[in-house]
C-alpha cells in the first residue's frame, strides 16, 4: 500500500512539473512577442516618426 501511494505521489508531482514547464514555455513565447513589438515600435520612433 505504501508503494502504491508513493507511486501516485510521484505521478502527481511529475504531472504538475510538466504542466508548469508548458505554462512557462507559453509565457516565454508571449513575452518574446511583446518584446518584438517593443523593438519594432522603438525602430519606428528612432527616426522621429512616432
Amino acid at each position: 500500500m505504501k508503494r502504491l501511494m508513493a507511486m501516485l505521489l510521484v505521478a502527481l508531482f511529475s504531472t504538475a512539473v510538466l504542466a508548469g514547464c508548458n505554462t512557462m514555455a507559453g509565457a516565454g513565447k508571449d513575452v518574446q512577442k511583446a518584446g518584438e513589438k517593443v523593438e519594432d515600435k522603438a525602430e519606428d520612433c528612432k527616426d522621429g516618426r512616432c
